[in-house]
C-alpha cells in the first residue's frame, strides 16, 4: 500500500461526505478509493469511517487522523514544489478566484497583462459569486468583497466598493428621482437577488442602518441583468459600484441618494497563511494589487 496515496483518498473522502463524491471529484473509480480507505484502516488498525446505507461519519479516530493528514499532505506539497523550483522563481499553474462581474472587468485585464509579464506562469481563473474555501478548492489567491471573518487566511486591502442606487436619465424625467429610501416604495424598482432582498434594501441613517421597502416590479438573478433593465428604463436599481460604474461615466445611469450609502465594503486579496508563498503568487500580489488598486478608484 502507497501510504500517501491511502491518506490523500481517505482525505478526499472526509470532504466530500461520500465515496460516490470523492470518485466524482478525483475522476478515480469507486472501488479504489475503497480499497485504499480500507488499507488504510486495516494498517492503522483502527476504524476511520463509520459506513452506513445512508450516510457517512467519520469516527472520533478518523477525525483526528484527518487533521494529520491535511498537515502532512500539505507539508509534502510544499516539500515538492520547492523542489520543483516555485519558491525560488515564478513558474506553475496560479488558481484565482473572484467573483462574476468583478473579475471579468476587473481581474481578467490584470490576469491577461500578468501572463505577458510572466511567461512560466500558467493561470486558472475561477469566477463565482459563491464563497469559495481557498484549501479546500485548491486556491492560491481570491477576491473577496466585504468583512473577512475567517482569521485563517492572510489579506492585503485593495480599496472599497460602495452600493448606489441609480436609474435611468429617461426614468427619472417620467418619474422624478426619488430623494429618500422611504420614497422608494412609489418607485418601480429593480432587484437583484445576488445582492440584497428583493423586497427590502438598505440605507444609511445617521450612524444606523436601516431596512426600507420597496416597490420590486423586477426581479432578477445578477448584476448585469439588473443593470441593463435600468439602463432600458425600467425602474431604479440598487447595485455595486464597479457593475454600473461604465454606464454611469457614459450617462446612461445617474446616481440617487448619495448621501444615503451604506459605508462602503472592503476588498481584498486572500490567500492561506501559515504556508511558504510561491515566488508565483508574490509576483501575482505585487502585480495585481496596485492595478487593483487603480481600478477602483471610482469618482462617480
Amino acid at each position: 500500500m502507497d501510504r500517501f496515496e491511502a491518506m490523500s483518498a481517505f482525505v478526499a473522502v472526509a470532504e466530500a461526505g461520500s465515496f460516490s463524491a470523492a470518485s466524482r471529484k478525483l475522476g478515480t473509480p469507486l472501488a479504489t478509493l475503497s480499497r485504499k480507505v480500507s488499507e488504510l484502516e486495516e494498517q492503522l488498525k483502527v476504524r476511520l469511517l463509520s459506513r452506513s446505507t445512508r450516510q457517512l461519519a467519520l469516527t472520533d479516530s478518523g477525525q483526528e487522523y484527518l487533521t494529520v493528514c491535511k498537515r502532512l499532505l500539505d507539508e509534502l506539497h510544499d516539500v515538492e514544489r520547492q523542489l520543483s523550483g516555485e519558491y525560488r522563481a515564478p513558474k506553475g499553474e496560479l488558481v484565482v478566484s473572484a467573483p462574476i462581474v468583478f473579475g471579468r472587468l476587473y481581474v481578467m485585464p490584470i490576469v491577461v497583462a500578468f501572463l505577458r509579464a510572466y511567461p512560466d506562469v500558467q493561470v486558472d481563473l475561477r469566477l463565482a459569486d459563491s464563497v469559495t474555501n481557498l484549501l479546500e478548492d485548491h486556491i492560491d489567491v481570491a477576491v473577496r468583497i466585504g468583512d473577512l471573518p475567517d482569521s485563517a487566511i492572510m489579506a492585503v486591502r485593495a480599496g472599497d466598493i460602495r452600493h448606489v442606487v441609480c436609474a435611468s436619465p429617461a426614468y427619472i424625467a417620467a418619474h422624478g428621482a426619488p430623494a429618500h429610501p422611504s420614497a422608494l416604495v412609489d418607485h418601480d424598482c429593480i432587484s437583484c437577488t445576488a445582492l440584497q432582498a428583493p423586497h427590502e434594501w438598505t440605507f444609511k441613517h445617521g450612524n444606523q442602518i436601516e431596512r426600507y421597502k420597496v416597490r420590486a416590479r423586477l426581479v432578477v438573478t445578477t448584476a448585469e441583468a439588473a443593470a441593463d433593465a435600468a439602463i432600458a428604463g425600467a425602474g431604479v436599481t440598487r447595485l455595486l459600484c464597479y457593475q454600473v460604474a461604465r454606464a454611469i461615466g457614459d450617462g446612461r445611469l445617474a446616481l440617487l441618494m448619495r448621501d444615503q450609502e451604506p459605508n462602503p465594503a472592503p476588498i481584498h486579496l486572500v490567500y492561506p497563511s501559515g504556508r511558504l508563498v510561491p515566488q508565483k503568487l508574490r509576483a501575482f500580489l505585487d502585480f495585481a494589487l496596485p492595478r487593483l488598486k487603480a481600478a477602483l478608484v471610482f469618482e462617480a
